[in-house]
């Protein structure tokens, strides 16, 4: 007779959850870590989360997967991509007028071909894996054979992630451009097709301002309208030159957001990436709906837009991280983090690990209206979820032989780790490298 499998699995290993957001109230009361910790899943989901003895005494016929001293962490949340632009990562930079035609543009171009797109799509998918990060926010291309092919990858994968067709009826290439009324029906007919199937979540998708007309954005907030649960992900002043570019084609306009606003694209569950260079009354605003911005700080620093105040800004709302692929350098959430750490650093504020984490982790799922599923390790969320070696490299390790406590020894991977410090990576529960 075959004996099944028991029911439940343990994780065994130090972890860190959070009760609060650290940038709200002081990390030292809303971050908990066990040095001797312990995660309880089943049917891929977390089922209970505490000291390791007390769950393998609740738990007694379960399978146990020890990851030693090795530090379990939700999955990474990335909260702003490009996946159709991984082949073209760390092209030599220009500003981003022109890194957009020379690189962006002819690229996407081709996951037209429904077969390019799906080789993307994997690729991007498993790079992601292997430096930690189960979910993402990604802009597809104008075709939606691309959108088809990111999501059929992730379901693919049993991962949670959000897209959507990029909407563009100007300034952009011909083979790229659709119209206002063909980017409403092909993001009507994606997001029937996708949104809410299996993990995937549809998010409407104007590339931003200067590359769509009043006519595509009002189309694209009426479809909004007519689907309010589902996201709505564009750009926001992420460079100064973007900015007069903007208030060349929309003068009227007290400034950027108002753009979004006057066509029905500001709303709680809009998604503004960069947000560099706003306006008191843009702050103002977006905190009022309580939407969210997300800081893409490799971007920021390899295209030159600027320092993202993130002081500020996660006062004053939801904030996510993300690695803007391809105009971010990297496809590493930890490198992400170093980067976030580094431009707070030159507006003056120090970032404290369980800031970052949080930013990668929990800040994102919340930015995403994903926070009751993902981005935390606690009952009832799905069981994504990193291991990372702390002591990964021998520069890291030396470091750590010197810290007294979990946030000394962490500090040096989110500074210096990349994806040798990623032991597994967690996909409801299903292990996702090796």
């Amino acid at each position: 007779m075959t004996r099944s499998q028991p029911a439940t699995t343990l994780y065994l290993g130090q972890i860190l959850t959070f009760q609060g957001d650290p940038f709200r109230s002081d990390w030292s009361d809303v971050t908990r870590h066990e040095t001797a910790g312990a995660i309880a899943v089943r049917d891929g989901a977390i089922c209970d989360v505490g000291q390791k003895d007390r769950l393998i005494a609740a738990h007694g016929d379960a399978r146990i997967v020890d990851h030693g001293q090795h530090l379990i962490l939700p999955g990474f949340v990335d909260a702003h991509v490009h996946y159709p632009q991984t082949a073209i990562i760390a092209s030599w930079g220009k500003r981003l007028i022109d890194w957009l035609n020379t690189y962006t543009f002819p690229e996407e171009t081709r996951l037209a071909d429904p077969d390019y797109a799906s080789q993307i799509a994997d690729r991007y998918m498993d790079l992601a894996l292997a430096h930690g990060t189960t979910t993402m926010a990604s802009f597809c291309t104008s075709a939606p054979a691309s959108v088809d092919a990111y999501f059929q990858a992730a379901a693919d994968r049993g991962m949670c992630v959000v897209g959507g067709k990029t909407c563009m009826d100007r300034n952009a290439p011909d083979g790229l451009t659709d119209t206002a009324q063909r980017a409403y029906d092909e993001s009507k007919a994606l997001l029937q097709r996708w949104h809410g199937a299996g993990r995937g979540r549809y998010a409407i998708t104007p590339r931003f301002a200067p590359t769509s007309t009043p006519d595509q954005m009002q189309a694209l907030g009426a479809l909004w309208g007519e689907y309010p649960d589902c996201l709505m992900q564009t750009h926001l002043s992420e460079q100064t030159e973007e900015l007069a570019w903007m208030k060349d084609l929309f003068p009227d306009a007290r400034d950027y957001l108002d753009v979004y606003d006057r066509f029905g694209l500001l709303g709680e569950r809009g998604l503004y990436g960069h947000a560099i260079h706003l306006t008191d009354r843009e702050r103002g605003c977006l905190s009022d709906v309580g939407a969210a911005v997300v800081h893409c700080p490799t971007s920021n620093a390899f295209i030159g837009s600027g320092l993202f105040d993130m002081a500020r800004s996660a006062q004053d709302m939801a904030v996510g991280l993300a690695t803007d692929i391809g105009g971010g350098s990297s496809f590493s959430m930890l490198r992400t983090m170093a980067a976030a750490y580094e431009i707070a650093q030159l507006r003056g504020v120090a970032l404290h690990p369980a800031q970052l984490i949080w930013l990668a982790t929990a800040g994102s799922a919340r930015a995403l209206h994903l926070e009751d599923q993902i981005g935390h390790l606690r009952t009832g969320c799905v069981a994504d979820m990193v291991v990372l070696d702390l002591a990964s490299t021998p520069a890291i390790a030396q470091r750590v032989d010197q810290s007294d406590d979990v946030w000394d020894s962490l500090f040096p991977t989110l500074m210096m780790g990349d994806d040798r410090a990623i032991v597994q990576t967690y996909v409801a529960g299903v292990p996702r490298l090796g």
